[in-house]
């Protein structure tokens, strides 16, 4: 008897929801940032074991959506939700009374979906205060997905709530989405790293071309910003961050593709790209049928 299905991992921005999919996955999928609301759409990682396969989704934080991308955002976690065979509910160790996921996510009713509350970060609490944390929320699985503690009984614990199922995806596929996604994706993780907090949230970023046939494989990316302004800190003095930018990018993505990569970067400007919606579908991204212009 086997069991498969999808676990929407979701959680408030910065719950460490990335880093869990990465740490289940053992390879980097989804990108990490200290920033806020870096993960804008569902990733899918695939962890498969002997008797189990879990599909892991995952989301965007749970916020009160501003603008049309926010909205995009939202639309997407709680579709992750809704599709879920079990979810794994993030919050902080920390957090001494952290909402219910119906509060978080401002839901009506509780998820048809069985659902795990997993306080992560346990690595930042004190010994005596973990126990302390443990004893008020017994129902709860304590792990760090920095340093891996918790996490094999955490994937055992989501694999016996999987309904059974044969495999829905090969056992040695690790992931869901092109590599062309994963590139780009990888091409804004470091975008965000290397660049101050007012404009990272404006960053976009296109693969134009994705040449795999070819020896180092050829990509050729585009950074997209909202401003001139933008386009000029991005570009830096003489072109010194972008290429700091294209070379750490590279790096990543060769040790995703297993070859060389010759990474050709641009930086555009598509003004007010976040709230307009034809850009918004032009980068994948799915507005919720009932948001309002």
């Amino acid at each position: 008897m086997t069991r498969a299905g999808i676990v929407a991992v979701v959680g408030k921005p910065n719950a460490g929801k990335s880093t869990l999919l990465n740490r289940i996955i053992g390879q980097k999928l989804s990108i990490t940032s200290p920033k806020p609301q870096s993960t804008r759409d569902r990733i899918l990682g695939i962890h498969t074991t002997e008797h189990a396969q879990l599909i892991m989704a995952d989301t965007p934080g749970l916020l009160a959506p501003q603008y049309a991308l926010q909205r995009a955002m939202r639309g997407a976690a709680l579709s992750a939700l809704a599709e879920a065979d079990v979810i794994a509910y993030l919050v902080e160790a920390t957090e001494m009374d952290p909402p219910t996921l119906e509060e978080a996510a401002e839901l009506e009713s509780r998820p048809r979906a069985p659902v795990i509350t997993v306080c992560n970060k346990i690595d930042a609490l004190s010994p005596r205060a973990l126990k302390r944390r443990k004893a008020a929320r017994p129902s709860d699985v304590f792990i760090s997905a920095r340093t891996g503690e918790g996490i094999p009984a955490l994937i055992e614990q989501l694999s016996a709530l999987l309904p059974e199922s044969p495999f829905l995806y090969p056992a040695d596929e690790i992931g869901a989405q092109s590599m062309r996604f994963f590139a780009s994706e990888l091409v804004r993780e470091t975008t965000l790293e290397q660049l101050q907090d007012e404009v990272p949230y404006s960053v976009a970023c296109e693969i134009e071309e994705f040449r795999e046939e070819q020896q180092p494989v050829y990509i050729r990316a585009v950074i997209y910003v909202e401003r001139d302004s933008q386009k000029g800190i991005l570009i830096g003095d003489k072109g010194a961050r972008v290429r700091d930018i294209g070379r750490s990018a590279r790096i990543k993505i060769e040790r995703l593709v297993g070859s060389p990569v010759y990474l050709d970067l641009w930086v555009k400007v598509l003004p007010n790209w976040r709230r307009n919606e034809g850009s918004l579908k032009r980068f994948g991204y799915t507005l919720p049928e009932d948001h309002t212009p």
